[in-house]
């Protein structure tokens, strides 16, 4: 029994523990531009968001104009951590090795950001070619829009109905159930926070885990719940 025709997971933050890295040096450029805010705020406020989307939500909220210099500032500095700093979250190898439905990985962030945190840490060589990057799905088309959902389902010819997401951030599930497809929520990353897991059910996912070693036994068990529906 399988249940699902393909798995699809989010990258940062459910596969390599990196949002929490972004959010530090997202958190320190904002704050030298005039908008004070924690990493711990960034995280919880716009985990899920490109780093040009959460620019623009700080132009929208503050009236502070921003300069366009900030996104190759963050695009250098977060690549230089991020290379040398960036882990797989605990666990997560293992889990996806009990899997037997396909897999790929659909994620806001660049095709070389992708590959060179996979690559990092691994997890390569558990996806192969099979990771796609929403930036190359077309301008606009980062989550929250479905799009890049969507493509993977295109890619591997299924139904999107047929498909399993697991996201960590709210806009992410927005995205995959906006794509007509279930999901469960992951909250075992280093940015998680008070709340996180009462938020990613609000947004839609159909249950919520902390760590990846429960993740076989959930998809299981919702195959298994699928059927007998």
């Amino acid at each position: 029994m399988t249940g699902f025709d393909l798995i699809i997971f989010d990258c940062d933050g459910v596969l390599v523990d990196s949002e929490v890295i972004a959010a530090e040096v997202e958190s320190a450029l904002l704050s030298e531009a005039g908008y004070s805010i924690s990493p711990e705020e960034l995280a919880e406020r716009f985990a899920g968001l490109t780093w040009k989307d959460i620019l623009f939500e700080v132009e929208r909220e503050s009236n502070i104009p921003l300069s366009a210099s900030l996104i190759d500032a963050s695009e250098a500095l977060l690549d230089k951590k991020l290379a040398a700093e960036v882990r797989a979250i605990d666990g997560v190898a293992m889990a996806i090795s009990r899997l037997a439905q396909p897999r790929c990985i659909c994620s806001n962030s660049s095709a070389h950001r992708l590959a060179a945190m996979l690559k990092r840490t691994g997890l390569d060589r558990l996806f192969g070619e099979r990771v796609y990057s929403a930036k190359e799905v077309g301008e606009g088309r980062t989550k929250p829009a479905p799009d890049v959902f969507l493509h993977g389902a295109s890619e591997f010819d299924v139904n999107p109905a047929n498909v399993l997401v697991i996201e960590d951030s709210v806009h992410g599930v927005e995205a995959a159930r906006a794509a007509g497809m279930r999901v469960v929520g992951f909250t075992g990353g280093s940015h998680s926070y008070p709340g996180h897991a009462d938020k990613l059910t609000d947004a839609g996912a159909e249950t919520v885990i902390a760590r990846m070693a429960d993740l076989p036994a959930t998809v299981e068990a919702l195959a298994a719940w699928s059927e007998l529906g």
